[in-house]
């Protein structure tokens, strides 16, 4: 998990300086293109093209279009706004994702479960700061790729049920790299150097590694003792942040970056223990 953390925090730093350079759909695709290599293998060694059967077929395409949107987003935003900010605000999604399984699922949500998530909207709106200037500093964009990535979550839940993850993993790659060269039909191509193409291409592989890295973690440890990790994506963010750019969050961005991180460890601690409770 850590090993996978590094590799996504490496991969964010990465799009953040190609962002400055070539249009968003060209990194998309090439994040999509490479990362598709590994996918296929992986069909294979799982017994060929039958594991991409499914009847969920509008379900796909709605977590397909929902997820590639949020990428968009997102990567766009990585361009705008410092590293570790942009990060925090990505780790809402888990808190945009209990608020909306209450609506969209009919899930009973408990007060202490509402109160975490609502002191994280509070420190994620203490990092966006609200105003004129949420479009021209990417807090806007980043914070609708986390709403998104929230919904697309809750699809997950759903199809994680009834198709292989390898089939989701396909449907959702190989519609980004669809929709990139739409977005490079508009946007326009610009020709990497030697080193952007290196660079471009190792936002696929470092992508695609840090997935199947994070994958294998849960096959080995329990959820509740992983998940916390992943927000030492913005501490590796950080890091990589103040090393290239010489990014420092000011105070307001710290104490609201504290409030992010406890709300979600909090609720991911309150899924843990009615998890248990149910089983038991």
């Amino acid at each position: 998990m850590l090993s996978s953390i590094l590799l996504f925090s490496m991969m964010d730093a990465s799009v953040k300086w190609l962002g400055g350079y070539y249009p968003t759909s060209q990194i998309m695709f090439f994040r999509c293109a490479v990362a598709m290599l590994p996918v296929v293998v992986i069909i294979f060694m799982r017994g060929g093209i039958g594991v991409l059967r499914t009847s969920q077929h509008r379900l796909h395409l709605l977590r397909s279009v929902l997820g590639i949107a949020a990428m968009g987003f997102a990567f766009y935003a990585f361009s705008l706004m410092p590293l570790a900010e942009a990060v925090s605000i990505l780790h809402t999604a888990p808190l945009f994702m209990t608020a909306l399984s209450v609506i969209l699922l009919r899930e009973k949500v408990g007060a202490r479960r509402w109160t975490a998530v609502i002191l994280g909207f509070i420190g994620m709106m203490i990092v966006v700061r609200p105003g004129a200037e949420m479009l021209a500093s990417g807090s806007l964009y980043m914070l609708t790729a986390a709403f998104l990535i929230g919904c697309t979550t809750i699809i997950i839940r759903h199809l994680g049920k009834i198709d292989d993850p390898v089939c989701i993993t396909f449907y959702f790659t190989m519609t980004g790299v669809v929709v990139s060269i739409a977005g490079m039909a508009i946007q326009g191509w610009i020709p990497p150097s030697p080193a952007d193409l290196s660079l471009l291409v190792t936002v696929g592989l470092f992508g695609g590694m840090a997935q199947y890295l994070m994958t294998l973690s849960y096959r080995h440890l329990a959820v509740g003792i992983v998940s916390p990790l992943k927000y030492l994506t913005i501490v590796f963010g950080g890091c990589i942040a103040y090393l290239v750019w010489g990014e420092v969050p000011d105070l307001q961005s710290l104490a609201g970056i504290g409030i992010i991180v406890a709300s979600g460890l909090y609720t991911l601690h309150r899924e843990l223990v009615l998890g248990a409770r149910i089983r038991s």
